[in-house]
This record gives structure tokens, sequence and C-alpha cells, in this order.
């Protein structure tokens, strides 16, 4: 992986949210979504040997490089990382990009880290899943239940960037606050979920995204030809 800056933006003391591709592409999903209600401008990217494979497309094949990116919102209070596909392939590649993230975060002085998931559940929620949250200090816990947020419920294991930037968050002295989504099925992409994480962060950071009906609509298309 190499990190490579296509531009020096205003920024300063941003707010960071980061998230990657995980259950249901949940945390892919909202990142995209961010991006695009926000129009925001890549600075900076991370250049990665990905994916490992082309796609036949019955007789030619395609094929188109990935990369991670990190955008900046036009008034400059705001960095987001992630989303797109995949995630790094081996914990080294993981502690090195979640490093860069952090690195980023304290060069522009930010001063507190988002981060955005999916949460496996047997719940039956219909069409309204919850935002649970988690963060990394029992205070800020405490204050957002306060503010009417629900917390993860008991002990588990958040693998991979959406659950280690938290704790690398944690370790270099920023605060840090994760965003959880229930889901039902893994293996599908879960549209609402992502919303209730959006609706979630707009009360939290005091941003706007526009247009979120169309993930209504999306998620209405999946289950239609799902069957759900």
């Amino acid at each position: 992986m190499k990190a490579v800056n296509v531009g020096e933006p205003a920024i300063n003391k941003p707010i960071v949210i980061a998230a990657m591709q995980d259950m249901g592409n949940v945390g892919s999903i909202a990142i995209d979504f961010i991006n695009k209600s926000m129009e925001t401008r890549i600075f900076r990217f991370i250049d990665i040997p990905f994916p490992n494979y082309v796609v036949d497309k019955g007789g030619y094949i395609d094929y188109e490089r990935e990369r991670w990116e990190y955008r900046h919102g036009s008034d400059g209070n705001i960095i987001v990382f992630g989303g797109g596909v995949g995630q790094p392939q081996t914990n080294q590649e993981l502690y090195d990009l979640c490093q860069d993230v952090i690195g980023v975060a304290k060069q522009y002085s930010a001063q507190l880290v988002y981060t955005l998931g999916a949460f496996h559940t047997t719940r039956d929620y219909g069409k309204c899943p919850k935002a649970l949250v988690t963060a990394t200090t029992q205070e800020l816990a405490e204050q957002l239940q306060r503010l009417g947020f629900e917390p993860t419920p008991g002990s588990s294991l958040i693998t991979g960037f959406n659950g280690l930037i938290l704790g690398l968050a944690k370790e270099s002295g920023l605060q840090g606050i994760g965003l959880y989504a229930e889901i039902n099925d893994p293996e599908v992409p879960q549209f609402r979920s992502a919303k209730s994480l959006l609706v979630a962060l707009e009360k939290l950071t005091y941003q706007k995204f526009r247009g979120m009906e169309e993930l209504d609509e999306m998620a209405s298309r999946v289950e239609r030809e799902t069957g759900n």
C-alpha cells in the first residue's frame, strides 16, 4: 500500500468519518453516500494491489483497480475516508492503514473519529434497524446514552477496520465513536441499515446528508429481488 497526496486542503479541527466494506456492505454504503451527498473532494488516496482478479463478461474482461480515498467537505470541517470495495488483506496492512488514518486525523487536529459498520442480530426489526453506539471511553459512552443513543449490548469483538480504528484512536489520545446498525443478512446489501447510521450521524455531527430517500429506494429494490 502506498499513500499519495493529490492536494493540500484547508482543513482545521475536522471530524473524521472512516469506514470500510463490512457485513451487508453497511460501512461502504454509508461512506459512499456521504461523499455523494456532500460532494466531497479527494485530497489523498491509498494505492492498493486490489483486486487480485478480473471479471469475465462473456468474451471480454473488465478490470478496474481499487483505491481508498481521503476526501474533505467544502467547508473544511469534515474528513471522510474509506468506502468502496474491500479491506486490507493482512493484519500488518490493517494496522498500517489505521495508523495512516489516525496520522491524517492528528495532522489536521481532529478531535473525534467516527466509524460505521454492521451489527448482526436475530431481532426482527422490520424496516427499522437500530443504530447502536460504542465509544472509546466510558465517559463518552455515558454522554451518548444521555443523548438517547442505545449502546451495543454485552461484550463482543469488533473485527476489521471498523473496529480497530477505534482502538488506535484511543491509543493515540483521540476520542472515537462507533455506530453499528442492525442487520439480519450479512450477504445482502443493507441500505436501510446504512440509512439508520446516517440519521444517527446527523444528530451527532450536525451535518445534513441530502437525498437519503435514495437508500429507501435501493432497499426496496433489493427486497423485491430477494423476495424479502
